[in-house]
């Protein structure tokens, strides 16, 4: 006889194909795999926030576009940036968002999140390797390579 519960099961299950993935050695790297993240129809006028999760050899796992938000600004919510690693089990987090504006140089409030997310992954044991800022003319800012991560 079954016994009936209330509780549900959990059940875990890891199988990343991931033998293929793109391996991350720089900044580079990972703005040219997160750029096809961002859509191009709006790109200059909506800021987008999208995050590349990776293994401990710097493939990436998955990328997960977080949010979509208004013309100045969009959230980043910590809580959903972790939640995605731990359930991937990624060991390293790259964050990139863009700015409509076309201003590559990061807000005082990007430094401040950046910060915040950081010693959030710290408790973790995950990496924050980068922050990239993107814009619609093309080309990209990089925590990691201006020294501020």
């Amino acid at each position: 006889m079954k016994l009936e519960t209330k509780v549900s099961e959990i059940e875990i299950s890891y199988r990343p194909a991931i033998g293929r993935k793109p391996k991350i050695q720089c900044a580079l790297d990972a703005y040219t795999e997160l750029l096809p993240f961002f859509s191009t129809n709006t790109i200059a006028l909506q800021e987008q926030f999208v995050c590349m999760y990776l293994n401990r050899a710097n493939r990436v796992i998955g990328v997960y576009p977080l949010s979509l938000g208004g013309i100045t600004g969009t959230v980043a919510d910590i809580r959903l940036i972790l939640s995605v690693a731990l359930k991937i089990a990624a060991t390293s987090i790259i964050l990139s968002h863009n700015h409509p504006s076309g201003n590559l140089e990061p807000s005082g409030a990007d430094k401040a999140l950046t910060a915040k997310i950081k010693e959030a992954c710290n408790h973790f044991d995950i990496s924050l390797m980068d922050h990239i800022i993107l814009s619609a003319e093309g080309g990209y800012f990089s925590f990691m390579d201006e020294g501020m991560l």
